[in-house]
């Protein structure tokens, strides 16, 4: 067993972290700032910062120049206050032994020593400030964060790539990729002006296809000397919750004048939960290797259409 925050937990963090970094702004943080800077779908986030306000945690501001904020400076909120809000209560008032009510009564031998465990996971959470998370992530970011005992990297992934040529010049693919000369996939537009992700809805949900929506955030473009590197980071969620995940960079090169070399390549992660646990390494490696494919292609088809 490991102690670990549910995905909600997880986002409610980053989160709460995104609107702390941004406490001195005169103006609220936008829904697409926490889904872009925090890496929380686009289709979650509303509900993630609701639970914030739920707690008191945070305020919505509606209107042209809304958002949210924080109720009070990041040092004055705990970290078991965020925890909880996405959480519940840390205390269970269930046995640790089964499902029936905790009752002195009937204490089972575990009752003392998970109680106590317990009391000192709140302390610890309770002791520790938002501003504390803060600092951390500024350190981490700026490389100088040191690292205590053994950190896990996480769920399983595969590094995947995947290479394409479109017959397009080098300086019309990056335009389109950055914003100039219009977009590769409909409905971006919109998004670019708002400064948000693109979304894009995969399935009708009829005829045995199951409905999800993919967001597709791409960054900064980064050249060094022929080759331009842009962060790319592509996201599923759906009715059943969060589907596989893709971060990586898209690298273009030129090999001629009117034609230039896509290269997809990054890291892809299972489904989380029972689902993505349940992948064995090669049916992982084939999905992973299919999704690729998939993305690399629609860009690769868009380009030539345009």
């Amino acid at each position: 067993m490991r102690i670990k925050l549910s995905k909600r937990g997880d986002y409610v963090v980053r989160s709460a972290v995104c609107l702390a970094s941004n406490y001195e702004s005169p103006a609220p943080t936008k829904l697409r700032q926490v889904s872009t800077d925090m890496g929380v779908p686009r289709t979650f986030v509303s509900q993630i910062l609701g639970d914030l306000v739920q707690a008191g945690i945070a305020q919505s501001f509606f209107g042209a120049n809304g958002g949210y904020r924080l109720t009070r400076p990041p040092a004055e909120i705990t970290v078991l206050e965020i925890v909880e809000a996405g959480e519940g209560p840390l205390e269970s008032d269930t046995c640790v032994l089964g499902d029936d009510p905790c009752q002195w009564e009937s204490v089972c031998p575990m009752h003392e020593t998970w109680s106590a465990a317990t009391a000192a996971l709140r302390s610890e959470l309770a002791h520790t400030t938002l501003a504390t998370l803060v600092e951390r992530d500024r350190a981490i970011v700026a490389g100088t964060y040191h690292v205590v005992g053994h950190h896990r990297n996480g769920p399983p992934g595969v590094e995947v790539s995947e290479v394409v040529n479109v017959s397009r010049p080098l300086a019309d693919v990056t335009a389109r990729l950055t914003g100039g000369g219009g977009w590769l996939i409909p409905h971006l537009d919109a998004a670019r002006e708002e400064g948000e992700d693109m979304v894009l809805k995969i399935g009708p949900g009829e005829s045995g296809l199951v409905a999800k929506t993919v967001t597709v955030h791409l960054g900064t473009p980064v050249t060094v000397e022929d080759i331009v590197a842009v962060p790319l980071r592509w996201e599923a969620t759906g009715p059943s919750g969060l589907f596989p995940r893709l971060t990586g960079s898209l690298r273009l090169r030129p090999v001629e004048d009117d034609r230039t070399e896509l290269t997809l390549a990054g890291r892809y992660r299972p489904p989380l939960g029972r689902a993505g646990q349940a992948i064995d390494e090669a049916l992982l490696g084939r999905a992973a290797r299919a999704t690729i494919r998939s993305v690399l292609g629609r860009i690769a088809a868009a380009l030539e259409e345009s």
